[in-house]
C-alpha cells in the first residue's frame, strides 16, 4: 500500500492526506470542504504561493499580466491542460503585475513564462506560450 499523498487545498490552504488511489475522486478539503483538485487552474498570490508550493503533486505555475496579448492567448490553452492533467499535476496562474515582489523573486524576465514545482523545488521553465501538444510533451519529458 503506498502513503497517502499531502495535497494543499487552493482555498484554504490546508494540506490534506489524499490515497494515490483516490485522487480521481473529486476529493474535498477536510477543512473547508472545497475540491482539492479542480479541473481549472487556481489563482495564485503572494500570500499563497508558499502553501500552494507544499505538497506531493507537481505544480506548474503560469506567470502571465493582463496587458500581454500571448498571456491572454495561452490562457484558454492552460485552462485545458488543467482538466487533462488533474490528479498528476496542479496548475496556477500567477499575476505579475498583482504580485510583482513574487514575479521579482521568482527571476521572471518574460511573460508568460511556465515554472514546474516538484516538491518545493523549481525543476523546469519555459518562456512563451505553447500550443496543448507541446505543452503537454513538454511536461512529459518532466515527467508529468
Amino acid at each position: 500500500m503506498t502513503a497517502p499523498l499531502l495535497i494543499p487545498c487552493p482555498h484554504c490552504n490546508g494540506l490534506n492526506r489524499i490515497p494515490a488511489g483516490r485522487l480521481g475522486d473529486a476529493p474535498r478539503c477536510g477543512r473547508c470542504k472545497t475540491e482539492i483538485l479542480p479541473a481549472a487552474p487556481v489563482e495564485l498570490t503572494q500570500s499563497c504561493f508558499s502553501s500552494q508550493l507544499r505538497g506531493d503533486l507537481p505544480l506548474l505555475v503560469d506567470v502571465w499580466a493582463d496587458w500581454c496579448a500571448p498571456c491572454r492567448a495561452f490562457a484558454p490553452v492552460f485552462a485545458q491542460a488543467a482538466g487533462q492533467l488533474r490528479g498528476r499535476c496542479r496548475l496556477g496562474k500567477l499575476d505579475s503585475e498583482a504580485n510583482p515582489s513574487l514575479a521579482g523573486q521568482l527571476g521572471i524576465r518574460s511573460i508568460p513564462s511556465l515554472i514546474l514545482f516538484k516538491g518545493g523545488v523549481e525543476v523546469a521553465r519555459q518562456s512563451g506560450a505553447l500550443p496543448l501538444p507541446q505543452l503537454l510533451a513538454w511536461l512529459r519529458q518532466q515527467g508529468i
